[in-house]
């Protein structure tokens, strides 16, 4: 599973299995399944200001990168074929692809290869999704929070940053087309609202579960571990969504007209959790890389994922936010 993505009001929850999507409603009935791509769809989150849900969704080997618009609401039987209605339509992510495209070691080649030296920041592509305000404005406008996959290569410096990047998306539906496989469209905006950095240590595609929460006002991060041994390692990271970002040094990343490091607008953990003495970095050994959804209150409903390759399976708990050290959520006990 790669992500979930709730209609509180409606009673719905949606997942992702890479190449289908499930809808369910609260009771556990299967409403319905959506299939027909081959790229990888992966978190998501519910728009609940026009009833679609938003996921990423890549092809790396085309280097095209994607937010998947899903009118869920039509969703009504399985085994649903993407392209046989416009219920899936996808936009273009300019930005993702220039960064992943990057010839960073100059060979005139790019490979999709967590050894390549190539691709800005390590970006891999894409996965973690989430609405959510402005960073260091929590009354704004809700944005479309895309964030960067990153390669884990323990062999060099400039990938221990996740990548977040903003997006207004009140006029997308300009770039929203049908997912033609054969013939990837190049339709997104070209410009974004905002491009942040928050330094984690790199972690293993990056941020696999993106989600905010308006009753803590945080964003959470859920990863998969990343194997750096001067880094923590933890598996979520929080940051205050209060707190504004401001323009630094992107440790690690070279500049690339000057010396000493790139510049970028980074964004500082929140004050919480496990502490790392060394590099100050603050985090969980928490869980949360298939599915983190808050519904309000201080609750989530947060997935597990189990099984082996083809027999897949999660489950899906609803906890509340603790922010204790050892222990981020505990289970909601009726």
């Amino acid at each position: 599973m790669q992500g979930i993505a709730i209609d509180l009001r409606g009673g719905y929850i949606y997942y992702s299995f890479t190449n289908l999507l499930a809808r369910y409603d609260f009771k556990g009935n299967l409403v319905g399944t959506l299939v027909g791509w081959h790229g990888h769809l992966g978190d998501l989150d519910f728009d609940p200001a026009d009833g679609k849900v938003y996921g990423s969704l890549e092809y790396k080997k085309e280097a095209s990168f994607y937010v998947a618009i899903i009118d869920v609401g039509r969703i009504d039987r399985v085994g649903m074929e993407a392209g046989d209605t416009d219920l899936f339509r996808t936009v273009y992510l300019p930005e993702v692809a220039a960064d992943y495209g990057a010839d960073l070691d100059g060979d005139g080649e790019v490979r999709d290869d967590s050894t390549s030296l190539d691709h800005r920041y390590g970006c891999s592509g894409i996965d973690g999704v989430a609405f959510g305000p402005a960073f260091g404005r929590t009354g704004s406008k809700r944005y479309l929070t895309v964030a960067y996959g990153i390669y884990g290569n323990t062999a060099r410096s400039d990938n221990d940053h996740q990548v977040l990047l903003q997006y207004d998306i009140s006029d997308w539906q300009r770039y929203a087309r049908p997912l033609i496989e054969g013939a990837p469209h190049h339709r997104g905006p070209a410009t974004i609202a905002g491009k942040y950095f928050v330094r984690t240590g790199n972690t293993r595609y990056g941020v696999q579960n993106l989600a905010y929460d308006d009753t803590s006002r945080r964003w959470f991060m859920g990863v998969y571990q990343g194997s750096k041994p001067e880094f923590p390692n933890y598996l979520l990271f929080a940051i205050d969504g209060r707190a504004r970002p401001k323009l630094g040094d992107l440790v690690g990343v070279p500049h690339p007209r000057a010396s000493g490091w790139a510049q970028g607008k980074l964004i500082a953990l929140a004050d919480e959790g496990m502490r790392d003495m060394k590099t100050g970095i603050r985090g969980w050994m928490q869980k949360a890389d298939v599915g983190l959804q808050p519904i309000g209150a201080g609750q989530f409903y947060l997935a597990t994922n189990s099984g082996t390759r083809h027999r897949q399976t999660a489950d899906v708990e609803l906890v509340r936010w603790t922010a204790n050290v050892e222990a981020a959520f505990e289970a909601v006990r009726r």
